[in-house]
């Protein structure tokens, strides 16, 4: 399957803007956009005039890159956001924080949420009692989602766990038998993400 595999930082520094995708790193000063808060490449500095098309597709590639998909997931993501009932914007952020590796992430298991896909797709965590690793899965209102007995003790499930990150309301997370649950539909407030996802809607109905 086709995935990215250049820097992760390029991608922020494109963006102009912190995407989290490197985990403690980002809070370091070896943070690539705290030492060069420029667009990477040859004409990285040089002044580029803005339009409303550009405006759209910048909020679209954040979004996009803040949860590692590639256009074609991302574009069947979003017809299936306007498919549904409710503002399709909205509809396509709960699509999105509903996945498996989001939720591992969001429940502290993973200092990124590359780092909670690799994990997923190794197969540290059950759904529901059973064996999960297609980071894509949804995960739906009361879903249980558990760190295998075996993968308790990783390195990077306690080093993550011990980062203290707060879980948000829409989760329930019991600590010491390494599982979480799914109580609420996503909230938007918490997922903080610095995207309009109104601007990525009116990209995809040009």
């Amino acid at each position: 399957m086709a995935r990215y595999t250049g820097s992760v930082c390029r991608l922020c520094r494109r963006e102009g803007i912190k995407l989290f995708l490197k985990g403690t790193r980002c809070f370091s000063e070896k943070c690539a956009i705290d030492r060069r808060s420029y667009p990477p490449g040859q004409h990285g500095q040089a002044r580029v005039r803005t339009s409303e098309y550009s405006l759209q597709l910048r909020e679209k590639q954040k979004l996009k890159r803040i949860y590692g998909l590639l256009e074609r997931q991302f574009r069947l993501y979003f017809l299936k956001a306007e498919r549904e009932k409710g503002i399709t914007g909205e509809n396509l952020l709960l699509l999105l924080e509903s996945r498996l590796d989001n939720v591992v992430y969001r429940l502290g298991f993973a200092s990124s949420r590359k780092q909670s896909r690799m994990l997923v797709r190794q197969n540290h965590f059950w759904l529901n009692g059973k064996g999960a690793n297609i980071p894509s899965l949804r995960v739906r209102m009361n879903d249980v989602v558990e760190a295998k007995e075996g993968s308790r003790a990783l390195i990077p499930i306690q080093s993550a766990l011990q980062g203290g990150r707060v879980v948000p309301s829409w989760l329930e997370f019991d600590r010491g038998q390494y599982r979480g649950r799914m109580v609420a539909r996503p909230n938007k407030e918490e997922m903080a993400l610095p995207v309009n996802e109104q601007l990525v809607v009116e990209l995809y109905s040009r």
